[in-house]
């Protein structure tokens, strides 16, 4: 059976999501569709390419991966399908893709040309659609548009290493408050070399009654030494970060929840793009 993700910034409000599902089973009947997320904030490339790179690999080699964020065809925003690591990604050449990548070569890029193939009334999101549906009945990527060798680079909201210094950003922000950076476990293990480090929280709106600083990554969650006399129910709302499944570095609290102990968003007041940063010493 073919399998067609879906990954927009649509919600769930409106039609929108329930419509483009009764398109793809219009042209593909046994097509199943999955949902990752339709929860994404209007337009977000940065947040995209997280949720789009934290999910694609769980699915089998082949699947068709259709994002829907920031798709409009534009002079300077090709249509593309990105074959990568075995999976394919249609989508807007808005620098999602390069992100999802991270500095990888795609197996092959094709930009996508089938405006003589589609009726004069189909939207940017139809094509993508129609695409995708071609790429899973098996059809052959020749046909829809030619290689090309580049995808568009995204500047911003990258990790980057400054001298003993790994300096991130917040890029997402999870059910559970838990805040998520674009600093990869890759990239901490490349710089760390065994040293001691500090996890900085760059914030002025930082509650200053918490320490701005995290010294550990913890394996998981409930990764604490348990006092004599005390139970992990006593380290609730104790800060943590550890390396998401994903492989990012995600700042957490344990057991968080917003109507009780607090979240990380909320008790360290962080915000979308804000400035985390690891220093080694």
């Amino acid at each position: 059976m073919s399998i067609i993700t879906l990954t927009t910034d649509f919600g769930l409000k409106d039609h929108f999501v329930g419509a483009l599902k009764g398109k793809i089973l219009t042209q593909l009947p046994n097509a199943q569709i999955i949902d990752i997320s339709h929860e994404i904030d209007l337009f977000n490339i940065s947040e995209a390419s997280y949720v789009v790179r934290a999910g694609y690999y769980n699915f089998p080699s082949g699947t068709v991966h259709l994002i829907g964020v920031d798709s409009e065809r534009t002079a300077n925003t090709k249509h593309l399908v990105v074959f990568w690591n075995n999976h394919y990604f249609v989508c807007a050449d808005n620098g999602i893709m390069s992100l999802v990548c991270q500095n990888q070569k795609p197996q092959t890029i094709i930009e996508i040309d089938v405006a003589d193939k589609l009726p004069k009334s189909a939207t940017d999101l139809d094509v993508l659609l129609a695409v995708a549906c071609h790429i899973a009945k098996g059809g052959q990527l020749d046909v829809i548009g030619k290689p090309i060798t580049e995808l568009k680079p995204q500047n911003q909201l990258q990790a980057v290493i400054e001298a003993d210094k790994i300096r991130g950003n917040v890029i997402y922000f999870d059910h559970f408050g838990n805040c998520i950076t674009n600093i990869t476990k890759e990239m901490f293990e490349a710089v760390a070399n065994g040293r001691n480090f500090e996890i900085q929280l760059n914030d002025f709106r930082f509650n200053t009654q918490r320490s701005k600083t995290i010294t550990k990554i913890s394996r998981s969650y409930a990764d604490f030494t348990v006092r004599d006399g005390y139970t992990l129910k006593d380290y609730e709302g104790e800060k943590l970060a550890l390396f998401n499944e994903a492989g990012y570095l995600e700042i957490a609290i344990y057991k968080s929840n917003p109507n009780t102990t607090g979240t990380a968003k909320t008790l360290f007041g962080l915000k979308f793009r804000d400035v985390i940063s690891v220093v080694f010493k």
